[in-house]
């Protein structure tokens, strides 16, 4: 079961909360279709990691960054590739109860997360107006870059999936005018040979949903404390727009994810690269 409200969303578990071993077992068996394999199938088709990577794992405490950090345990376990980890967290102003369900589901989860404190919350309240999510999540993940990059890192991993993926291109025709997705990776452009991954880019979120629920999880919500008193997010409005496209058409998401593969150019009429403009005239 979930409950949204104020852009955020949290998964109440309908189970007891189950052994370690069992939720481990549970990623590569149960739920070895819906989202081992995709997860697999992202770092694979993507090349996500290379020999020699050491990976920041960004732990929100939300059952994204939590299956995240499990399924990459499971990959050091099982994979063929060299790589090492680091799991990080960032509190940017946290409650005491959204702090202490963090620490919890991590120790229970046997991840060794480093948090460390930061006032983002306090300086986007301050400084955001109508839409503070946007302004924060860039102010969180340059502190989340700099502290990989003081751990040696050289990737940081953060839990996107396959649905964030379909809002951020919806989100960009209707709000911004311009055809943008979200990239399963990025160059950082501030943090010199630093690079962004995000290996959930396949997986569903009602699959991690599911997976969260069944495990007994009780993952934090987006513990925003600036959110909570503004109004809601576009992202909330284009998450209820696909769904009701979902109603009529059930591969809907699917065609708009796979949009961004199939990029006709001769169809194009003008494009931006290295933030120069182009026009299909060019070509005349």
């Amino acid at each position: 079961m979930s409950i949204s409200g104020s852009g955020c969303e949290f998964i109440i578990p309908e189970n007891e909360l189950k052994e370690l071993s069992e939720i481990e077992r549970g990623i590569i068996k149960k739920y070895r279709k819906t989202i081992w394999t995709k997860f697999i199938k992202a770092i694979n088709e993507y090349e996500l990691i290379q020999d020699g990577d050491k990976i920041a794992i960004a732990i929100s405490g939300g059952k994204d960054s939590l299956l995240l950090a499990k399924v990459f345990q499971e990959l050091l376990k099982h994979g063929k590739k060299n790589f090492s980890l680091e799991f990080i967290s960032m509190d940017p102003g946290f409650n005491k109860a959204n702090r202490d369900m963090l620490e919890k589901n991590c120790k229970h989860l046997n991840i060794p997360v480093k948090i460390f404190d930061n006032n983002i919350f306090e300086v986007v309240d301050e400084i955001a107006n109508d839409y503070p999510c946007y302004m924060c999540a860039r102010m969180r993940r340059g502190s989340l870059y700099n502290f990989a990059k003081e751990l040696g890192c050289n990737k940081l991993a953060l839990g996107h999936h396959f649905d964030d993926v379909t809002e951020t291109i919806m989100l960009n025709i209707l709000y911004a005018g311009k055809y943008m997705t979200m990239m399963p990776k990025l160059k950082a452009s501030n943090f010199e040979d630093m690079e962004l991954i995000r290996p959930l880019y396949l997986v569903k979120e009602d699959a991690i949903k599911s997976f969260s629920s069944w495990a007994g999880l009780n993952p934090m919500n987006c513990g925003c404390v600036v959110a909570a008193k503004k109004t809601s997010s576009k992202r909330s409005e284009i998450k209820e727009l696909i769904s009701q496209l979902n109603n009529i058409n059930p591969d809907i998401e699917k065609s708009i994810f796979n949009s961004a593969h199939n990029v006709y150019l001769e169809a194009i009429i003008g494009w931006k690269k290295d933030n120069e403009k182009h026009s299909f005239l060019e070509k005349y």
